[in-house]
């Protein structure tokens, strides 16, 4: 676990996308959920929407919406492919993106239809997002 600005947390052995996505590989499937960093900026997380099992998601379209009290926004895909399982605990317990982002908090698994491609635009090193995030945290943590 590597804490980036005394903070945030990002597991080594992930994947991030530059829409606070984080993308874990499993076999033939990839389980995705929202970054640490991405839980602590929304704030309390109130409702979770996923899209159903069997759907096909692309990379950079939403795979489903958070919500907080006081916003809603899109939860984008980082990879293309068909969604094979939901966290049907986040209906009851949305919670739990904001007590265990890279755990119980997972948001969908994924049968990816072109990993090794969309890979290529994900981040596979936690020190090489660094660049990236100092000029992403003024605009997310206000």
């Amino acid at each position: 676990m590597v804490k980036l600005f005394d903070k945030y947390e990002f597991p080594e052995g992930l994947y991030y996308s530059k829409d606070h996505l984080w993308l874990k590989i499993e076999g033939d499937v990839v389980r995705v959920g929202v970054t640490d960093l991405a839980q602590q900026a929304a704030g309390p997380i109130v409702y979770v929407r996923l899209v159903p099992k069997g759907k096909v998601v692309e990379a950079g379209k939403p795979l489903g919406t958070m919500e907080t009290g006081k916003w809603v926004g899109p939860l984008k895909s980082p990879v293309s492919g068909t969604i094979v399982e939901v966290n049907e605990a986040l209906k009851s317990q949305p919670k739990l993106l904001n007590e265990d982002p890279y755990g119980k908090g997972w948001l969908a698994v994924i049968k990816p239809s072109k990993l090794e491609e969309e890979l290529k635009g994900l981040f596979s090193k936690v020190e090489d997002m660094i660049p990236w995030l100092q000029e992403e945290l003024p605009k997310l943590i206000k």
